[in-house]
């Protein structure tokens, strides 16, 4: 029959969203250069604004595709390995981060006094680190717990579909989360270094920086599954999204485990 489907494949219809995504960050781009330029950030902002319009008007179309059965087994396969791949970028995103603190923790710059080399020290002179075992080892506690509720629901979806004890442990993955990013701006608030002007301050800050943005984007993740979960979304057999964000807050656990271990205990 003409125009039967015989594959299990999803084939896609045309989407403006590929050309609104690439225009958006384009706009953010060029207004962010025009904002380091003194030229004000509304034209960075408007870039801002439609790739979040972008991001959730596509991810609408994944999530519609996915309640009318479009993502059969095969599908779920390839948007599995979408994701494995999206993760492994991401550790190399933070090895980058890591290779900086082990370059400048082993080797220390010195400096040149007179004719002398003064050999560096690290932490740098002068520079108070953050004692591990107090606020550092209660947030690692935290987001451990976290992803063992994310387990938990997972848990409670794939081997019992039990909906109910699955919005429990979203709920508390969320809370812990939100609890932990709460507890890292009291830490920076009270860090005795600075940013700018030290090594050590930029190295720390870039690091457990760019791993606090991820929390925050793992905890709107997790949000997303639990107000799909509301909406009757997932089942046993049908749950790549909630899959997706299990994975990612995982990752996002075993990457604070290595910046607890490097930059709080051996680091300081």
């Amino acid at each position: 029959m003409a125009g039967h489907k015989n594959h299990d494949y999803h084939i896609l219809p045309p989407s403006i969203w590929p050309l609104t995504g690439a225009i958006g960050a384009i706009v953010m781009l060029g207004g962010a250069v025009l904002w380091f330029h003194d030229h004000g950030p509304w034209i960075a902002l408007i870039g801002v604004v439609l790739v979040l319009y972008t991001m959730w008007s596509w991810w609408a179309d994944v999530i519609a595709e996915s309640q009318v059965g479009d993502h059969t087994p095969i599908v779920q396969i390839g948007l599995r390995y979408g994701m494995v791949l999206f993760i492994i970028s991401e550790i190399m995103f933070f090895s980058a981060w890591f290779w900086n603190f082990f370059k400048h923790a082993l080797y220390p710059m010195g400096t040149i006094e007179g004719v002398e080399v003064v050999p560096g020290t690290w932490p740098p002179a002068g520079i108070e680190t953050f004692d591990p075992w107090h606020l550092p080892l209660i947030n690692t506690l935290i987001l451990l717990c976290s992803g063992c509720a994310a387990t938990w629901a997972h848990h409670a979806l794939v081997h019992e579909n039990d909906r109910e004890q699955m919005k429990w442990g979203l709920w508390l993955a969320i809370v812990l989360g939100l609890l932990f990013t709460t507890f890292q701006a009291v830490e920076y608030a009270e860090a005795a270094f600075g940013f700018s002007g030290n090594i050590y301050g930029a190295s720390f800050f870039m690091a457990t920086g760019f791993h606090g943005f991820h929390v925050i984007i793992g905890t709107i993740f997790l949000a997303v599954c639990l107000a799909r979960v509301y909406a009757g979304h997932f089942t046993p057999t049908q749950h790549v999204g909630f899959e997706a964000a299990a994975w990612y807050w995982h990752f996002v656990d075993v990457v604070w485990l290595f910046l607890f271990a490097v930059i709080y205990i051996w680091g300081s």
